[in-house]
């Protein structure tokens, strides 16, 4: 089983919200996050709970496995 990677996941949080064309301080707005977690997910200072991959996963379409590097798509 492999292990939560946070680095592939800041990255590809970074990815979706760069692709998407929003900035850190709208995504946790939408969301209703806080500014500051979004900055910490992407740079690997924190890791999101289950429920906030979720939010995520569907805010993005893509599923909980790609952002947690478990898939590639």
């Amino acid at each position: 089983m492999r292990e939560f990677d946070v680095k592939i996941f800041g990255e590809r949080l970074k990815y979706l919200r760069t692709e998407k064309g929003i900035g850190q301080n709208l995504l946790a707005e939408k969301l209703q996050l806080s500014n500051a977690s979004v900055s910490y997910w992407e740079t690997g200072k924190q890791i999101p709970s289950a429920e906030v991959v979720f939010k995520l996963a569907m805010f993005f379409n893509v599923s909980a496995d790609y952002l947690l590097g478990i898939t590639n798509d």
